[in-house]
């Protein structure tokens, strides 16, 4: 396999789909109603000259394409500009959320991949048994259900009513310590694993059933292998092929900023930030999250292509 070759190509056409891309965001965003200052029309205290003033120091006075190609310019330098908001360095606004969206994201997704894959694979082998029908009613339940919902009953219960969780936050204030954090991180990861479940268990049951189906299944079994290793080593990773994209596509839209559950959490991330970026029309912040949230899609699917080939032998890339 000539991967190094095939990751090169990769990187090379997706700098003008980056490009693509941030044109049609950057437009999108400047077609939306509204705009950072409109926060100060209506303070009467704001005159409009000094509205005028900061417009020009913001270069919000010039037209769209010209504030796009200045971004574009200081992006080519690496520098992500700085938040109208907050007059702080967009770079430093996200590197102080990126690590909360990453302990998130990381944990729901492993806490999804540790349950959906034994339940599709249990459900696939016992089709049509008690298990198999509860986890079906389960799965329908969990992909149907709205997260706000399920956050807001899941905090009501275990946070005000029980009092075993915290119902929001990163950590406790004077604490911080590791079991403070992992007690606020429960509920908040739970929930955003709880779709990645039920969505990721159909797949590997669906999948597992095309499998066991095929002729090289019954001849692995009619030679006398156990079921175990024909589950496992022979059904499970031409299984998962399929399966792969699924999680892969997931997996960048967590990391990208689990947006409702940060917000109901209040959680630190890169979501909550995406949010208030949004109300503020902060558009630096807004195409810095927005620009990482597409490399992270694009890096998700290079990498994706690497597992398919440890997974499948027969994939090669040339």
């Amino acid at each position: 396999m000539n991967f190094p070759l095939y990751l090169a190509r990769r990187i090379l056409s997706s700098i003008p789909l980056l490009l693509g891309v941030s044109i049609l965001l950057y437009g999108v965003l400047h077609l939306a109603p509204g705009g950072p200052l409109d926060v100060y029309a209506d303070n009467p205290s704001v005159s409009p000259e000094a509205l005028k003033n900061l417009e020009r120091e913001l270069g919000l006075d010039q037209p769209v394409p010209v504030q796009y190609l200045r971004w574009l310019g200081a992006l080519l330098r690496g520098e992500w500009g700085y938040s109208i908001r907050s007059g702080r360095p967009v770079g430093l606004d996200i590197s102080e959320r990126i690590g909360p969206t990453l302990i998130l994201g990381g944990s729901a997704f492993t806490l999804a991949l540790l349950v959906a894959l034994p339940l599709g694979i249990l459900s696939a082998l016992r089709r049509y048994s008690a298990l198999d029908y509860s986890f079906t009613f389960l799965s329908f339940l969990g992909i149907s259900m709205p997260i706000f919902w399920l956050a807001l009953m899941l905090q009501a219960l275990f946070a005000v009513r029980l009092h075993l969780l915290p119902s929001a936050g990163l950590e406790t204030i004077g604490d911080g310590s590791f079991l403070d954090r992992l007690r606020h991180l429960i509920l908040p990861a739970c929930i955003l694993a709880v779709a990645n479940i039920a969505s990721w268990g159909r797949f590997v049951r669906s999948s597992m059933l095309d499998v066991l189906g095929l002729d090289y299944i019954r001849t692995a079994r009619a030679k006398g292998l156990s079921e175990r290793v024909v589950v496992y080593r022979h059904a499970l990773r031409n299984a998962l092929v399929p399966v792969i994209t699924i999680i892969a596509l997931d997996f960048a839209g967590i990391l990208s900023g689990a947006v409702v559950t940060e917000t109901i959490f209040a959680w630190p991330g890169m979501g909550r930030l995406f949010i208030e970026a949004m109300n503020g029309r902060d558009y630096p912040v807004l195409m810095a999250l927005l620009m990482i949230g597409s490399l992270a899609l694009i890096a998700t699917n290079v990498l994706t292509d690497l597992v398919y080939s440890l997974v499948d032998p027969r994939i090669r890339y040339e």
